[in-house]
């Protein structure tokens, strides 16, 4: 036992410092976009489909954050909010690519596909409009004019935020020259050099350069307070603890053959919990799904009804809107893995 928690914790860091490096690179990107390609979503019903399932297939929650900002101005019809909300796997985007990447493309890919569908039928279904009803909201991603990212920024800056460091930059530096040095020596990650291992190393380097180079507001704001503080620590313990768990359900209560045996009570069970509008929860069925205790279409289901807490904004804004996006996702989720049960995959 004491040596599974040992490896369960080693594995999790790992998945962690994977996850809080590409977090860094898509929040760097975005602000150093100017958040352009947020008006894309404005437009056709099948534009408004199409980038909304492509923003929710985006590793992380920014794009089904701001498919609600845009539903609640009424931009985008109810359907693309569905196709978004079908689409995304919030946080647990990263952490798939970093346990089962050669299957996290096919499901990202499934996802996108199913989005458009639901979104298509949705709004063929309650015929609602995006104009109708404009209303305001607080829920818009901002970009502040301090968040300016300078990819090669003059070398008096920064001199400057290097001889006034602060102690976010400080600590986030160490941490990552940490995880540079562990992936390189195979402590961390694959111990042998393939494409997982260059590509930790690569996003290891970039997100090196981002924290080394960005401008206090940006590192302070969006870096330490948002990324460092909020998502890394629940990860780490969602990730550790669904490894523990998994160890306990297979291992020691021997519940692997009753699960094969009982796919339809699992199918619900992850269903259901996919209703929760959190990230974490799914990662019991990810990793039940890596050691070959549910099928592929239990995960599925998972992965459709869920949406990190990119439906957090909404419950704030309208819980009849709320309601009605989760009962359309769970029942989409339900009825593809419940064709995936009767299909044997």
């Amino acid at each position: 036992m004491a040596s599974f928690i040992q490896h369960s914790v080693t594995h999790a860091i790992m998945i962690t410092g994977f996850v809080f490096m590409m977090m860094v690179l898509i929040e760097y990107f975005n602000i150093l976009s100017r958040g352009i390609w947020q008006k894309g979503l404005r437009g056709s019903r099948w534009k408004q489909y199409l980038l909304a399932s492509f923003l929710g297939a985006t590793p992380g929650c920014l794009g089904a954050f701001i498919a609600v900002s845009l539903y609640t101005h009424r931009e985008i019809t109810l359907g693309a909010l569905v196709a978004a909300m079908i689409a995304t796997s919030g946080d647990e985007s990263f952490i798939m690519l970093s346990m089962i990447p050669e299957k996290a493309p096919l499901i990202f890919a499934l996802l996108f596909c199913t989005g458009l569908a639901a979104g298509y039928l949705t709004d063929a279904l309650f015929k609602k409009k995006a104009a109708d009803e404009k209303k305001g909201c607080s829920h818009k991603f901002d970009i502040h004019a301090e968040d300016i990212c300078y990819c090669f920024p003059p070398w008096g800056q920064l001199r400057k935020q290097w001889r006034h460091c602060t102690l976010a930059r400080g600590i986030l530096s160490s941490i990552l020259l940490l995880l540079l040095f562990a992936f390189y020596t195979g402590q961390l990650g694959p111990a042998s050099w393939n494409w997982m291992k260059v590509t930790l190393l690569i996003v290891s380097f970039g997100a090196l350069f981002i924290v080394s180079t960005v401008p206090d507001h940006f590192l302070e704001e969006h870096l330490w307070n948002h990324v460092a503080k909020i998502h890394a620590p629940k990860i780490f313990l969602w990730t550790f603890g669904a490894l523990l768990l998994m160890h306990l359900l297979v291992n020691h209560l021997h519940l692997e053959g009753w699960m094969q045996k009982n796919q339809l009570i699992i199918l619900l069970i992850a269903c259901l919990v996919g209703l929760i509008p959190e990230s974490g929860p799914h990662l019991i069925f990810l990793t039940l799904f890596v050691e070959g205790a549910i099928p592929f279409s239990v995960l599925l289901a998972s992965s459709i009804v869920q949406d990190g807490h990119g439906m957090l904004p909404m419950l704030a804004e309208s819980k009849t809107d709320f309601f009605k996006v989760k009962s359309i996702n769970f029942s989409v989720g339900l009825l593809l893995g419940l064709s995936g049960y009767l299909t044997g995959w």
